[in-house]
């Protein structure tokens, strides 16, 4: 598929009008805590969307990969920013989007303390969950999303 075929693909996919009031974001601690403060938190907001238990799953397991990948390899502050989105068929699913300072300039407590074989897989675990997913990178700040969507 072509660059210019995934972006048609990806416009088209959320045709649906997105119901109000379906945004959340939340400020991150730059720790080994806030993939499961994250997770913890946004489970109730995201069932009270209507998500189904297998895309709650997928969406809470992204959201722990992104912001791991936050803790690791970034710098505060880390953002959390869910949407609800919703597809032409109409299936809910949610756009997640892990924002921080931008690459550190050391590697994370987590790598530095294992073996490669034991870490890295994260993007992978992303990519075969997600719909769609993109790195947006600023001056100050980077953002990693992912847009994930019922079976």
């Amino acid at each position: 598929m072509t660059a210019a075929e995934r972006l048609s693909s990806s416009a088209t996919t959320l045709t649906a009008p997105r119901p109000a009031g379906c945004e959340y974001a939340m400020a991150l601690a730059c720790d080994a805590t806030a993939p499961a403060a994250a997770r913890h938190t946004v489970r109730p907001v995201l069932t009270a969307w209507g998500l189904d238990a297998d895309t709650l799953y997928d969406v809470l397991l992204v959201i722990s990969e992104l912001v791991t990948n936050a803790v690791e390899h970034a710098v505060p502050p880390i953002k959390l920013h869910l949407r609800l989105t919703r597809t032409a068929d109409g299936r809910l699913g949610a756009y997640i989007s892990v924002t921080d300072g931008g690459p550190a300039s050391v590697r994370g407590p987590w790598t530095s303390s294992c073996a490669p074989e034991e870490h890295g897989r994260g993007r992978d675990t992303v990519d075969a969950l997600a719909t769609h997913t993109g790195t947006r990178a600023g001056r100050t700040a980077t953002s990693h999303w992912a847009t994930v969507h019922g079976h």
